[in-house]
């Protein structure tokens, strides 16, 4: 199968990308590399350097002519997106659109669309929350979550373009950077190493801070493989089930990080207290009982598995 991922220079996209390759699948990347990184990129891809808004996109379609797109690349950070709407909407909502006009008249067959359950329900009643809760979202980047989801339906109903929606928790795992959705994991491990305290953003009725689920990439690997024949127009929550506060993913970290350096500074497991930041929400946990059953998508790593994973190859100890 010839596949397009999009952002696949990016620390989700690369992952994905090295096991498609390794599936036997022919890949080819796009990225503009605004938050991607060369060395991410898999030497057995073919590389485009161009924005997904770019016109030369349909170009690249037609001349590829591709049997599916992944499509990874976003403006991935809440923070970023209520500070700067008109950037967000641009890069995710437009374009999304762009390549999904490149799609149609390319007569490409199916999308595999990555989405965020982490953002895109709000503050859900259901908690931990499945696909039947309704989308509710609290932030400009949620926001275009959830348009471009409608702008798949309308894309399916008027041209027949298939998809398949993945709505990731908080992913983390070898390759992040300290942006994004669950960029906490790498922001903690990266001052953690620079000797520099962290600090644990909260809402005031929890010190804890937020809860979130936290799922590794290379359990969202799985789900990505799964879906390049699963799913056809279908939504589904790829996660863990299980909700960690803040406070307490920084003293899974502190331990994985003092277990695989022994001469990390004690008094760094003290911790600052922030306030709660524009866009974040209390909690977020999801249900992948759906996923489990049409996709045959379970999480493997534990949190305590996943982040000495992370750990090792922060270090250099892959």
């Amino acid at each position: 199968m010839k596949i397009l991922v999009t952002g696949g220079a990016g620390f989700i996209g690369s992952n994905v990308v090295d096991a498609y390759i390794a599936a036997g699948h022919d890949v080819v990347v796009m990225d503009n590399l605004f938050s991607g990184k060369w060395e991410n990129i898999n030497p057995g891809a073919r590389f485009y350097l161009m924005d997904i808004r770019a016109a030369e996109v349909a170009k690249v379609f037609e001349k590829e002519r591709f049997d599916l797109v992944n499509h990874h690349a976003a403006q991935m950070s809440v923070p970023a997106s209520v500070e700067n709407p008109l950037f967000d909407a641009d890069v995710n909502v437009k374009g999304f659109v762009n390549l999904l006009e490149a799609a149609k008249v390319s007569g490409l067959p199916k999308i595999v669309f990555i989405s965020s359950g982490g953002a895109i329900y709000g503050e859900a009643e259901e908690f931990p929350t499945s696909e039947k809760s309704p989308t509710l979202p609290l932030s400009p980047y949620a926001i275009t979550k959830s348009v471009s989801e409608q702008y798949l339906a309308f894309y399916r109903h008027q041209y027949g373009l298939d998809y398949t929606i993945l709505r990731y928790a908080n992913v983390y795992g070898p390759r992040q950077i300290p942006h994004g959705e669950a960029g906490v994991v790498a922001v903690f491990m990266d001052r953690l190493l620079a000797g520099q305290s962290c600090t644990v953003n909260h809402f005031p009725d929890e010190p804890r801070g937020m809860t979130r689920d936290y799922c590794f990439v290379g359990d969202i690997v799985q789900a990505n493989l799964a879906a390049l024949g699963k799913g056809s127009g279908g939504a589904f929550n790829i996660g863990t089930g299980r909700e960690t506060h803040t406070a307490d993913l920084f003293y899974e970290i502190f331990a994985a990080m003092q277990k695989a350096k022994p001469d990390l500074q004690a008094d760094l497991r003290e911790f600052n207290r922030g306030a709660a930041r524009l866009g974040d929400l209390t909690k977020s946990c999801l249900l992948y009982d759906k996923a489990k059953k049409e996709l045959g998508f379970a999480p493997q790593f534990t949190l305590a598995q996943g982040l000495e994973k992370t750990v090792a190859w922060r270090l250099g100890k892959k």
